[in-house]
């Protein structure tokens, strides 16, 4: 069994208690043993009813002025800790304590000094996700009852009327998809597992997603560049599919007329990787470190439809397959997501199965196809 550091806190106040008492009782003798010698102790006080008594009362006295003075330097980070703590309890997060004591005392002001660092973070944290949740959901509420009111107005034609119209749509489908994506995103984070597990093949996925956002990318004259493996995947076919669908559609918004989509699904190894490239205008290495984070938009200017959240997503659905999202972008070179997500053995054990059966119904189907010749 592995011990504990020298300096535990137990045996700190161990070591303390033995060191005020040797040092009381050392002082003790010699007081008593100078004073008997310089004839300056009562008689009574040598009796063998009154010695032990006054040796007692010696030793408290001896006790109580070491224990004071030695107490303030030794039991000042116990202190400092738990005015710390007190002041954490009243909502102050920039609190810190000295890290010099030794051993479990160390240890435990140094995890303290960590813990108020963490709740440091997310009170920030929460406060920007209320002002950012504030402004989102703000600015298409605004906007929606600024052109109803125009709606009111009789002297519109009916092309304004038709364009008022189309805006008030729009912001209202904003609106409803940063519920859906908020209420989502809140379910995911509660969730430690993913439930519902079953082979499925991932590059199948992959181009029925492609299809599915078919209207984006006909539309800007995207062209395909397609390079998907067979490969079965054991996992939530519904929840990865909002992955694919985020990162596929924001390669779609953020690229240029004409551009080119390059999806890629592979096995590497133990893992399978998912790659989605455009041509778009890339990001820098400061929007690259916060590209993840709730409501957070590189777009600053808000130019481009979305509302932040779409990212968040996709890397809360990873972590919880046990996979790793990365980002890499160049500025005016455009963006690459890689999605690895772990392959267990037995999706390859389905995958060769499902190959196997395969290319038996192949066989047969030639076999058939002979017989019927030769008839």
């Amino acid at each position: 069994m592995k011990r504990g550091p020298l300096h535990s806190f137990n045996a700190l106040l161990v070591a303390y208690l033995f060191f005020v008492l040797l040092i009381s009782g050392a002082l003790t003798g010699t007081s008593y043993l100078v004073l008997f010698f310089l004839g300056l102790v009562p008689g009574f006080l040598l009796t063998h009813i009154f010695s032990p008594f006054g040796i007692i009362l010696v030793l408290i006295v001896y006790a109580m002025m070491i224990a004071v003075r030695v107490g303030r330097s030794q039991l000042r980070p116990m202190n400092d800790l738990t005015d710390a703590m007190y002041r954490v309890s009243q909502g102050d997060f920039s609190v810190r304590v000295d890290e010099d004591a030794p051993g479990d005392m160390g240890t435990l002001i140094r995890s303290f000094n960590e813990m108020a660092s963490e709740l440091g973070g997310i009170e920030m944290f929460r406060k920007d996700f209320i002002n950012n949740f504030s402004h989102e959901f703000k600015t298409p509420i605004v906007s929606i009852r600024g052109f109803a009111k125009q709606l009111q107005r009789d002297d519109l034609s009916d092309e304004q009327r038709r364009e008022y119209t189309e805006i008030i749509v729009s912001e209202s489908e904003r609106l409803a998809n940063m519920a859906s994506n908020i209420l989502l995103l809140t379910k995911l984070e509660n969730q430690q597992i993913v439930t519902d597990k079953e082979p499925y093949r991932l590059d199948e996925q992959m181009r029925s997603c492609i299809l599915l956002l078919e209207k984006q990318w006909t539309a800007k004259d995207m062209e395909l560049a397609l390079d998907l493996d067979e490969v079965t995947y054991i996992g939530n076919e519904e929840m990865m599919s909002h992955v694919w669908v985020n990162l596929l559609g924001n390669a779609i918004k953020f690229s240029p007329e004409g551009g080119e989509l390059g999806v890629r699904c592979q096995r590497r190894g133990n893992a399978i990787e998912v790659s989605i490239r455009d041509h778009g205008s890339g990001m820098d290495e400061a929007t690259q470190k916060r590209i993840f984070e709730k409501f957070y938009q590189g777009d600053s200017a808000h130019a481009t439809e979305g509302n932040g959240l779409g990212l968040s997503l996709v890397k809360r659905i990873v972590d919880l397959c046990a996979g790793k999202v990365a980002v890499d972008s160049r500025v005016g070179e455009g963006t690459t997501f890689t999605v690895t997500l772990p392959d267990p053995p037995a999706a390859r054990r389905e995958e060769s199965a499902s190959g196997r059966r395969r290319g038996e119904e192949g066989a047969k189907r030639s076999a058939k196809a002979r017989t019927e010749g030769a008839a």
